[in-house]
């Protein structure tokens, strides 16, 4: 899985690139049909925010977390990420299983 990072108003260190990495590597193997993670970390007065967004099975899946730490902020997103790709995997894991319901006419009811 390729994880592009971005930065506004931050320099993207090799310390983040390996917390981001590790974070995540948990969520590539569960979800191999991923290809591409795009973050962005925006370093705001006394807050730090991250977003990530991926494309799973044709749906965008994006997840926001804000914290006053960075890698307190990247954890948090982690585990978000997590349970929407879980959520979106369940949905379609019910589109597949889903029965048919068959209407059934009434038999006494008069053809026009």
């Amino acid at each position: 899985m390729k994880i592009q990072i971005s930065g506004h108003h931050v320099e993207i260190t090799e310390g983040i690139k390996q917390a981001i990495e590790n974070k995540f590597a948990k969520i590539s193997k569960h979800y191999p049909s991923l290809m591409t993670l795009n973050s962005t970390i925006t370093v705001e007065p006394h807050l730090q925010k991250f977003e990530v967004t991926t494309n799973y099975e044709g749906v965008n899946v994006t997840v926001n977390a804000s914290d006053k730490k960075l890698y307190s902020a990247i954890a948090s997103a982690a585990k978000k990420m997590q349970v929407a790709l879980a959520k979106r995997k369940g949905v379609l894991t019910a589109k597949i299983n889903a029965k048919y319901v068959v209407q059934q006419s009434d038999p006494y009811q008069l053809a026009s």
